[in-house]
């Protein structure tokens, strides 16, 4: 790399000669650094894609997950989604998100009830969008103290506890209201009876659970958030 200065020339009259001077800069250590950027950039990619494949998988394996419990059962992937959003930022985890939406409408049985386009025309299925809302909403939060923590800063000081826990909040919400939405204009289309005692049984009644682990991602983020931050760091770094 090669800098140029101009300058007036002492002996010069106003207005006359200029020197041009070239000073390298960087020669063979330059290059050195700048392979070294390119590899951490590249490392930086694919870690990139390794974390939305993971929680793409995570989703996936959610669907499928339901622990016996009183009054209804323990799922998962409301909190997935919301803790995909706080640890890989608001684009990476909607882009997540989307890609586990569209794995499930081509036919890939990622989704509770298997996938494909109709799924569509499934009451619940406005959760589903709504697991992308909610990652968004959650990265935004998350990323507003951060400075961008999935950039793989170490800005990580403004990241509390009860940031983490407004932003899990802040995405149940989102997510809930785009599912009871959904649910509410697929069930009255469809011409069904007792909206009101649906609504109950497939949607209200899995809020109190819903909450408590959105409270448990938040917590996990808070914990995991830093470590993830030094890491991305060191890769960039090379």
């Amino acid at each position: 790399m090669y800098n140029f200065t101009m300058g007036e020339n002492a002996n010069a009259p106003r207005g006359g000669d200029y020197n041009l001077n070239i000073e390298q800069k960087g020669g063979a250590n330059g290059g050195k650094s700048a392979k070294v950027k390119g590899k951490g950039r590249f490392a930086l990619a694919a870690a990139d894609i390794a974390e939305c494949a993971l929680f793409v998988a995570l989703m996936a394996a959610a669907a499928y997950i339901r622990i016996p419990f009183p009054f209804v059962p323990l799922t998962f992937q409301t909190a997935v989604s919301i803790l995909c959003g706080m640890l890989l930022g608001a684009k990476k985890g909607a882009i997540s998100m989307c890609i586990y939406a569209l794995a499930g409408l081509i036919g890939l049985p990622v989704f509770s009830s298997g996938g494909g386009f109709s799924y569509v025309l499934m009451p619940s299925f406005g959760y589903i969008p709504g697991f992308i809302c909610a990652a968004a909403v959650a990265g935004a939060i998350v990323c507003g103290a951060a400075g961008g923590h999935s950039a793989g800063g170490n800005e990580d000081k403004g990241i509390t506890f009860r940031r983490c826990i407004l932003a899990a909040l802040a995405a149940f919400v989102c997510n809930y209201a785009l599912g009871t939405a959904y649910f509410i204009a697929v069930w009255e289309l469809s011409g069904y009876e007792g909206l009101f005692a649906a609504v109950i049984e497939y949607n209200v009644i899995y809020i109190p659970k819903d909450i408590l682990l959105a409270v448990a991602a938040a917590a996990v983020a808070r914990q995991v958030l830093p470590a993830i931050s030094r890491r991305r760091a060191r890769i960039k770094r090379g």
